[in-house]
């Protein structure tokens, strides 16, 4: 096994290396088996790929570091979940988005394929007789509406109360028909086909709600009857909605933590996912969501002296962002203190000799290039890691399209946004 990294002794070190001129490696660039369809049952930005944590299993055992309990800080929608107990390893899981931690329950869930299907057709029954009111504030309500034509809405309330009446009380498999109708909500909506903006298209046609609803289901029932997972022969999944530093007091020691941390000037996943966070009733407001999330810019931030605590890295990138952009450069300020935080909440939750995997990309603002792996990388030696090893992989298809244009989708064409087409892999050993 050739992972083609570097292995850094000491923050010194890393900060005199350019990251970016590392060899490619292809230990990392692909997995070697077709992903499983789980991984599809609910759209999500930036996925992490699959592949990621079977290797991450691989390396920690030429390291010989054994692990029971691996966890995901920023767990998404649940891939590091669904893969951990595919290999039969315990699972400790957060984020603070709701629609996140719904996907991530429902995939690292097991279900009986025929009471799925008794379900489903009950839902499906129930819907020609469920009332179209629905129990929503009128801000959430006026919200919706910008997006939903009346008749989708009112169709789309109507499968909402069918489900809540199947299933009364939370459970897996109310979750699991929550999550396939917060997959369909964008297709019946006007929301701009794969823009990750929230933009209207004036002339999309919205799919019909209870048509895309069934077929959402009956893919998801063919995902887990193909990649069903054997309760009795793998590990339990705990995935909790929470802050990874305000993490559970009853969060378990991890023996590995495999993640990818949000990235500055990346995604506001609150936005992305206000449709599903309105309709399940996970806000009132989708912007209240915002709160809490790493480098939010909502909170309170004393600039001039918060900005102090900054490493090295941090403190290079921030200023020479600062004439251009005082706003900008707060909020890149804010994201960075919070990482280097997370560093060191890391290092807390893992045995002694556990290892941190991080996939993390760097982005560009305003011409200035924002180096989110040398920053992480100093922060795992100040947060006491002893060792971080740092590969370079290369994502294919941002190499074909490297730009995004103002609507926020790849595209060739370089009056775009440029977005980097490679990512980095550091492992740091406790």
């Amino acid at each position: 096994m050739r992972e083609n990294n570097v292995v850094f002794r000491s923050a010194s070190a890393l900060l005199k290396t350019d990251l970016g001129s590392l060899p490619e490696s292809s230990y990392w660039a692909k997995g070697g088996e077709i992903e499983h369809r789980i991984h599809r049952i609910h759209a999500y930005p930036a996925k992490f790929p699959a592949f990621i944590t079977t290797k991450a299993l691989e390396v920690s055992r030429a390291m010989r570091v054994k692990v029971n309990h691996v966890g995901d800080v920023f767990c998404g929608c649940g891939t590091v979940a669904y893969e951990a107990r595919r290999n039969g390893i315990q699972f400790w899981g957060c984020d603070i988005n709701p629609v996140a931690t719904l996907i991530a329950r429902v995939k690292s869930s097991s279900y009986s394929v025929s009471v799925l299907q008794k379900h489903l057709k009950n839902i499906l029954s129930k819907y020609s007789y469920a009332s179209s009111e629905i129990n929503l504030s009128s801000a959430a309500r006026a919200r919706l509406l910008h997006w939903h034509l009346r008749h989708h809405f009112l169709a789309l309330a109507k499968l909402k109360n069918a489900i809540d009446e199947t299933f009364p009380r939370p459970g897996k498999y109310r979750d699991f028909f929550y999550c396939a109708f917060s997959n369909t909500l964008k297709g019946s909506s006007r929301w701009l086909t794969k823009s990750i903006k929230p933009q209207v298209d004036p002339k999309k046609v919205p799919s019909t709600p209870r048509k895309a609803f069934k077929s959402q289901c009956e893919s998801m029932i063919i995902a887990f009857e193909k990649c069903a997972i054997d309760v009795k022969e793998t590990a339990s999944a705990t995935v909790v909605r929470a802050n990874v530093l305000e993490a559970p007091s009853d969060t378990p020691k991890l023996d590995m933590i495999v993640t990818s941390p949000p990235y500055v000037t990346s995604y506001e996943y609150a936005d992305l996912h206000q449709l599903s966070s309105l309709w399940l009733g996970y806000a009132n407001d989708y912007r209240d969501l915002r709160q809490g999330s790493i480098g939010s810019s909502q909170l309170n931030f004393a600039f001039s002296h918060e900005a102090k605590r900054l490493n090295v890295t941090g403190t290079a990138i921030t200023f020479g962002l600062y004439e251009r952009d005082k706003g900008s450069s707060a909020a890149i300020a804010k994201y960075f203190l919070d990482m280097q935080k997370v560093a060191v909440k890391c290092h807390d939750l893992l045995t002694k000799g556990g290892l941190a995997l991080f996939v993390i990309g760097n982005t560009e603002y305003k011409n200035i290039h924002i180096d989110n792996a040398k920053h992480l990388g100093e922060s795992l030696f100040s947060a006491g890691f002893k060792t971080v090893r740092v590969a370079k992989r290369r994502i294919t298809r941002k190499n074909l399209t490297p730009y995004r244009n103002s609507r926020g989708r790849f595209t060739r064409t370089s009056t775009g946004r440029r977005v980097y087409a490679q990512e980095f892999i550091l492992i740091a050993k406790k």
